[in-house]
């Protein structure tokens, strides 16, 4: 099995800045791609961005030029440095890691994280 275990998350005023950490953990061989989506009351879950193996990413517009996603291939890592926050940025942010796959089978699959509160207020 593999556990995303994800923090960062908290309170901020708006302008302000959050780092966000999923570490991913278990028999992993590799992951194509881990990423960020948010759920705020209400609305569906969205993609924030994401980012391959090779460090391909891909990035909501509503948070380009804000947020930029990274990756630490070794430690199966991904991180999200929010700045310049607002207050539609207020959700519930879900750590992603897509077609996983384990060492003792060729199958993959996704995996979630319970997700991290970032809320942005004055």
């Amino acid at each position: 099995q593999v556990q995303l275990v994800e923090s960062g998350g908290g309170l901020v005023q708006p302008g302000g800045s959050l780092r966000l950490s999923c570490a991913a953990s278990g028999s992993i061989f590799s992951i194509y791609a881990m990423g960020w989506y948010r759920q705020a009351p209400g609305k569906q879950r969205e993609l924030v961005a994401t980012i391959t193996s090779g460090g391909n990413t891909t990035y909501a517009d509503s948070v380009k030029g804000r947020f930029t996603i990274s990756r630490d291939n070794a430690k199966n890592t991904v991180y999200l440095q929010m700045n310049s926050l607002k207050p539609e940025d207020t959700a519930v942010y879900y750590c992603n890691a897509a077609s996983v796959r384990l060492r003792t089978t060729i199958r993959v699959r996704d995996y979630w994280g319970q997700g991290t509160q970032v809320t942005v207020s004055s």
